[in-house]
């Protein structure tokens, strides 16, 4: 079974890297194999987002922009999101509807290390489709 790698984070702040084979949006666990080793049950309601990345190491120098390419093609509504931590999330959705746990965000910065981010809607202040 194929697995993603993923950078979970939490609402309290902490993040946690490694991989996941069974992340399931409709359902409020999945297991991750954490790079400091073990496999974890995850409670998605404990999360602030789910990042899927492109590798674990990332550059923690690197600042994302919120901001979309002109000469790319988007897929997808343009969206932003504002966590209840402040953090800012733009980039497109083809799934967000307010009644459910949560949606995926398409980053407008394609240089990000995240390809996609998996938001849980109870970590978010605002969310808006324009």
């Amino acid at each position: 079974m194929a697995s993603n790698l993923v950078v979970v984070g939490y609402r309290d702040g902490r993040r946690e890297k490694g991989s996941t084979f069974d992340f399931v949006p409709t359902k409020g666990i999945f297991h991750l194999e954490s790079i400091e080793g073990g496999m974890r049950e995850i409670q998605v309601a404990d999360l602030k987002a789910i990042f899927f990345v492109r590798d674990l190491a990332g550059d923690p120098n690197r600042q994302n922009r919120n901001e979309f390419d002109v000469n790319r093609s988007l897929h997808g509504r343009r969206i932003r999101v504002e966590f209840l931590d402040g953090e800012l999330l733009v980039g497109t959705t083809q799934g967000y509807q307010p009644e459910r746990v949560g949606f995926f965000v398409a980053p407008a910065d394609h240089e990000a290390n995240h390809e996609r981010v998996f938001v849980v809607r109870a970590a978010t202040r605002a969310v808006t489709l324009f």
